[in-house]
């Protein structure tokens, strides 16, 4: 019991001084719209990467339509509460295969986070998440949540009957690639969040609540409360894109 008191200690000791490092780097990406009430809309979680100038989250967040005439645009919010500051943000990379996208951002830089091997990370193993599950409630407040790796499966599974085969869930079938399975509750703020090593900080992977669940729980009449991550090998990918020649 005492070693198991020591262990739990530690660990929460170490999460305590990873968050202060990475909660800088998180941010909330939506919408801002001078005319409507309100004028902010938060869509999503996302975060620092590369030189700090640019953001990575979902790509499902960021598909939506912009009221143009009215003046509505994509944004990061930064800061926290009624301190919360937003900056315009235009997306430079879509990778809809995998549920990404990578943004520009103006203003400061961020501190980035840096990408972890998520070919080494294993069952069993537990990470931590940041984001803003209910943030368009909540308000913008980070919250954090810790889970094991539950599992490493294909995105998709074969269905049982033919009837539950959509064209999206064949192509997916198709291309299919692994996912982490996590044994902790995500909300849709959450998506786009980092999953990241609790004691380097380092992320292994991006929080999905929609896409995934579309795809895994297609035969699941009520999705369930299960949290599924995108390997950051595919935010790797992403990032060579926009390295110098």
């Amino acid at each position: 019991m005492l070693v198991l008191t020591l262990f739990q200690t530690a660990s929460a000791d170490n999460l305590t001084d990873t968050l202060a490092k990475v909660k800088p780097s998180i941010v909330g990406v939506g919408t801002y719209q001078p005319t409507r009430a309100p004028q902010s809309r938060l869509q999503g979680t996302g975060f620092a990467v590369a030189d700090g100038y640019h953001v990575v989250t979902n790509a499902h967040v960021v598909k939506v339509e912009l009221a143009v005439d009215q003046k509505e645009v994509l944004v990061i919010f930064t800061g926290k509460g009624k301190r919360a500051q937003f900056r315009q943000a235009r997306v430079l990379v879509l990778d809809e295969a995998h549920d990404l996208a990578l943004l520009r951002i103006s203003g400061t830089r961020l501190p980035p986070l840096k990408m972890a091997d998520s070919e080494q990370v294993r069952e069993g193993e537990r990470y931590a998440f940041t984001g803003f599950p209910l943030g368009g409630i909540l308000g913008l407040y980070p919250a954090t949540h810790q889970g094991i790796v539950s599992s490493i499966t294909p995105i998709a599974a074969p269905m049982g009957g033919s009837r539950q085969l959509t064209p999206e869930l064949i192509k997916r079938l198709r291309n299919g690639y692994e996912i982490f399975q996590l044994d902790a509750t995500a909300y849709p703020g959450n998506s786009g969040s980092p999953l990241y090593d609790q004691v380097s900080g380092q992320v292994v992977g991006v929080i999905n609540s929609v896409f995934v669940k579309g795809t895994k729980e297609a035969a699941i009449g009520n999705p369930s409360g299960i949290t599924y991550a995108i390997p950051s090998r595919y935010v790797r990918k992403l990032l060579e894109k926009i390295k110098s020649p």
